[in-house]
């Protein structure tokens, strides 16, 4: 197993882009032993096969991520509209396949479930207020069944969650905290928000990036290391606020993305606390 000094370091399944035994094959090639599941796959009929396969594996699942169908990602325009729980169109199965991933999640005996919200917008009240019910309704469904929902950072600025967040004042609500997104999105500085989210923090995603030359755009996605997360002040931040959990590294961009994962492993490895 990989440590970043105390904190096990895992990977997120669906950054290979295979099957169950390509990521089991692929862990076992990096030496992890821990792993982010993408779990939007073992729902329903069409998921049993997925999910006996992951049930055979020696894995530590550190969390499971579930996604939705509508959720375009081409621009930040896109993603604002269709990301997460904000189309109303949408909600009715996005909340059912929720629910699905929730009881998957708690089957496989993992304590955190992981998604995007969406975007948050505290100045339109009944855009807000839609927002407040339907993760009450999310993080409720989580509670009954002993998990955490985790909220994944990035879309909104951490002043802005940390509000939305001590809102709610849901016990079974925290946070996946992704350093790369607060640049991808142009949300801030990514170690400052450490220390703004703190208290909900139960999760990391491991990835780097450079923020946008141009307002309105994606910022870029890089190897662990060579972006402007900062990789020994983002750790050193960890530590400093107490971090405790799983260090899961998630590349989705690349032509070589088990070596860009290897690299990142390889990277965390060389820090002792």
């Amino acid at each position: 197993m990989i440590q970043c000094g105390k904190w096990p370091v895992g990977v997120c399944s669906w950054s290979l882009q295979t099957d169950v035994k390509g990521v089991a094959d692929a862990m076992k090639q990096i030496g992890l032993s821990h792993v982010h599941l993408a779990v939007t796959p073992a729902v329903g009929e069409q998921g049993k096969e997925y999910l006996a396969a992951v049930k055979q594996q020696d894995w530590t699942i550190s969390a499971t991520m579930v996604n939705f169908p509508q959720e375009d990602y081409s621009t930040l325009d896109s993603i604002r509209v269709t990301g997460g729980i904000a189309p109303d169109d949408c909600w009715p199965q996005n909340r059912d396949l929720f629910f699905a991933a929730a009881d998957i999640t708690a089957e496989l005996g993992v304590k955190y479930l992981s998604m995007h919200l969406g975007f948050l917008d505290h100045h339109d009240l009944a855009y807000a207020r839609k927002f407040f019910e339907r993760t009450k309704e999310l993080a409720d469904k989580a509670g009954q069944n002993d998990l955490i929902l985790l909220l994944e950072t990035g879309q909104e600025s951490a002043a802005d969650l940390q509000h939305f967040l001590k809102e709610f004042n849901h016990p079974s609500v925290g946070v996946n905290f992704d350093p790369a997104n607060m640049i991808l999105y142009d949300k801030g500085d990514p170690i400052e928000a450490v220390r703004v989210l703190a208290p909900w923090i139960k999760h990391i995603h491991i990835k780097d990036a450079n923020r946008t030359q141009q307002i309105g755009t994606w910022g870029a996605e890089v190897p662990w290391g060579d972006g402007q997360v900062g990789m020994r002040a983002f750790l050193e931040a960890l530590k400093e606020v107490g971090f405790e959990g799983v260090l899961a590294i998630e590349r989705e961009a690349g032509d070589d993305r088990i070596g860009d994962i290897k690299l990142a492993a390889e990277r965390l490895s060389q820090f002792t606390d």
